[in-house]
């Protein structure tokens, strides 16, 4: 309690000092969320200030929010974020077991908890559906379910940007939800729920609305997104530069301050964009290195991640990817026995197997969400 009584008094200490800061730096307009008692809030996830920009509707209601646990592997920052806030880890690529019980006793325990319910950030502006367990968390939590909506925040700094651009974040409440209202729902149904409540197509926003995103170098980065060229269907091409990503082949588009892609053809948007690459990829319709390795990268570093947070270095090597497995120096795994594999940013992959946890990582521009791609193709994922 004394801790609970002290992430309180933070709160509102923060509240009040970076509220102006924030709202000024991406020009936000946030419905306040005034809900009696513990809720389980879930927002779509839309860029890395998230939790400061929704703090802006939390002014009377104090919540623990669920975090990716690379965070808690930061040394010093790590042990300042904890000490602030006491956010809820979570193991991207893992298994979310652990997470949901640490949710499930702050909310017992009468706290209030904030989950962005798609598990990650966009990475092409389109809401994804909400991790499958949230609806039963939800369900077992006995707390009032609130859905929250942030439009205009993947613009305002994409995943792939490391710049913010000005121009406008709205935040609305989008539903909610008592437990008596819940209690003869399934968890799937509580799932539809959500995600009909705070999907965003960003695309279908800006076609509507015309709100500049003013930034400099627009498309600075775009290829830690976009890995495959239209043109010539070659993988790692595509380079940005300015306002332009284009690759050697000739290729070359503008992303211009609406967010869309002149010239229109192929893709008007960056969501068309992505699901053409993914379909490419996951039907192995591209330039391979050969006929045995589709991707290959070198410099990468391969640790195992340990349940305290802390790390083991295994290797540092070259990446290899065939149809079968992922391999980095002498280590080799079964793209079929990897149970899950998710990303943090664009150059950090985690996953599990055989019950242990593992990161690669790769520095500077290249990206390594077509190896994700490729492993949910083996196992059926969406």
């Amino acid at each position: 309690m004394k801790m609970y009584a002290h992430h309180k008094r933070v709160w509102k200490f923060l509240y009040f000092i970076l509220k102006p800061w924030i709202c000024h730096k991406f020009n936000i307009e946030c419905e306040e969320i005034k809900v009696d008692g513990p809720i389980v809030l879930i927002v779509n996830h839309t860029n890395t200030w998230d939790p400061l920009i929704l703090a802006r509707a939390l002014k009377h209601k104090q919540v623990y929010f669920v975090a990716s646990e690379h965070i808690f592997r930061l040394g010093f920052i790590s042990k300042v974020i904890n000490w602030l806030v006491g956010p809820i880890a979570r193991k991207k690529g893992a298994s979310g077991k652990e997470t949901t019980e640490k949710c499930l006793k702050h909310l017992h325990e009468g706290h209030s908890i904030c989950i962005f319910g798609e598990g990650e950030q966009s990475w092409d502006g389109l809401s994804k559906s909400v991790i499958r367990g949230t609806g039963k968390l939800v369900k077992d939590s006995g707390a009032t379910l609130v859905n929250y909506r942030l439009i205009g925040g993947y613009m305002s700094l994409p995943r792939w940007a490391d710049n913010v651009r000005k121009g406008k974040i709205i935040g609305e409440v989008a539903g909610i939800y008592s437990p008596e209202q819940l209690k003869d729902k399934s968890p799937e149904e509580i799932n539809e729920i959500m995600n009909k409540d705070i999907f965003v197509d960003m695309w279908d926003f800006e076609e509507k609305n015309k709100i500049k995103y003013i930034g400099k170098n627009r498309a600075e980065h775009l290829e830690r997104m976009l890995y495959l060229c239209p043109k010539c269907l070659n993988i790692n091409t595509l380079k940005s530069s300015g306002d332009y990503l284009n690759c050697s082949c000739g290729f070359n588009v503008l992303f211009n301050e609406y967010g869309f892609l002149e010239p229109s053809e192929p893709f008007k948007n960056l969501a068309q964009w992505e699901k053409w690459q993914k379909d490419k990829i996951r039907n192995l319709e591209f330039n391979r290195i050969s006929e045995d390795i589709l991707f290959k990268e070198e410099g990468a570093s391969f640790k195992e991640i340990l349940p305290d947070h802390t790390s083991n270095d295994l290797e540092e090597g070259e990446l290899v990817l065939t149809i079968n497995s992922l391999s980095c120096g002498k280590y080799n795994f079964d793209l079929k026995d990897i149970s899950k594999m998710a990303m943090t940013r664009y150059g950090v992959l985690l996953f599990t197997y055989k019950d242990l946890y593992y990161q690669i990582r790769l520095e500077g521009e290249v990206n390594l969400r077509k190896y994700l791609e490729i492993w949910k193709k083996i196992n059926n994922k969406e």
